[in-house]
């Protein structure tokens, strides 16, 4: 599924967080795990340079350091598109906001080319990088709409990828449905989330399970999921902008802000 699996670092504690993510991803099929520098002068290079392989040698991982005098964004997706099959995994924030700001624009480019990103929000609680993490449940939230199932496939073939179980989650929000005037329908979505898990396993063979929950959407997955490190969401981004200025609206961001996992983001 993937080749290699790229992590931008920026010297912060933020940017660390993704690698025991990466490394357990990594680490799944031996492929290889490069962690990316980028500075913007070249007398900046050789303390880069020190810094990222200090933090790649006991992963076992590349290296690789590059001096960017432009768009750091554009460096970023450029070293991704130039090896077949990689897969970029970032935290959400790092140094001075600096990957913050990159953020939307890193996604959005490898999104609307037709590829994924995954991210991650830091919990700033810094310290060593800890040992690479074993992802065994790849999480797909359904909400009935053909953008949500358009991610189905991308789920399937990364739980498949891992050895992993795909979980199948539909959310009812009781105040959605005041609002509106309609009476949750706890009997229809669980209809609907199992047979659709049933779907899945059926045509591709994956380990599959399924749960409805309750609640506001993002919040009902993070609390479903808290203190568990070994779970991957798989979830679309709507629209053309992809993950530009975070999406804050979105069940989506929701997630990546609430959930304390990594996100795989990618357009329908």
């Amino acid at each position: 599924m993937y080749d290699r699996i790229l992590v931008p670092v920026d010297g912060s504690k933020f940017s660390e967080e993704m690698l025991p993510h990466a490394a357990g991803l990594a680490g799944a099929h031996g492929i290889p795990l490069t962690l990316l520098r980028i500075v913007e002068k070249d007398d900046e290079r050789p303390d880069a340079e020190a810094y990222a392989m200090a933090l790649a040698s006991p992963l076992g991982a590349q290296s690789l350091c590059v001096v960017a005098r432009g768009d750091v964004a554009d460096a970023i997706a450029e070293e991704a598109r130039r090896v077949p099959g990689t897969l970029v995994a970032m935290t959400s924030h790092g140094r001075s906001g600096l990957m913050e700001a990159m953020l939307g624009s890193v996604a959005q480019r490898l999104i609307r080319s037709g590829g994924a990103a995954l991210i991650y929000r830091p919990s700033g609680a810094g310290g060593q990088v800890s040992a690479p993490i074993r992802v065994t449940r790849v999480m797909l939230p359904l909400d009935g709409t053909p953008v949500s199932e358009a991610m189905a496939p991308h789920a399937v073939e990364l739980a498949k990828w891992l050895d992993a179980e795909l979980m199948v989650v539909g959310v009812i929000e009781p105040a959605a449905h005041a609002e509106a005037g309609v009476v949750p329908g706890d009997v229809m979505e669980s209809s609907y989330v199992r047979s659709m898990a049933e779907r899945y396993a059926a045509q591709h063979g994956v380990r599959v399970s399924w749960d409805v929950l309750y609640g506001e959407p993002a919040q009902a997955i993070a609390e479903f999921i808290k203190g568990r490190k070994d779970v991957i969401l798989a979830m679309a981004t709507h629209g053309r902008k992809g993950l530009e200025a975070a999406r804050l609206g979105s069940v989506t961001a929701g997630c990546l802000r609430k959930s304390g996992v990594p996100v795989l983001v990618r357009m329908p």
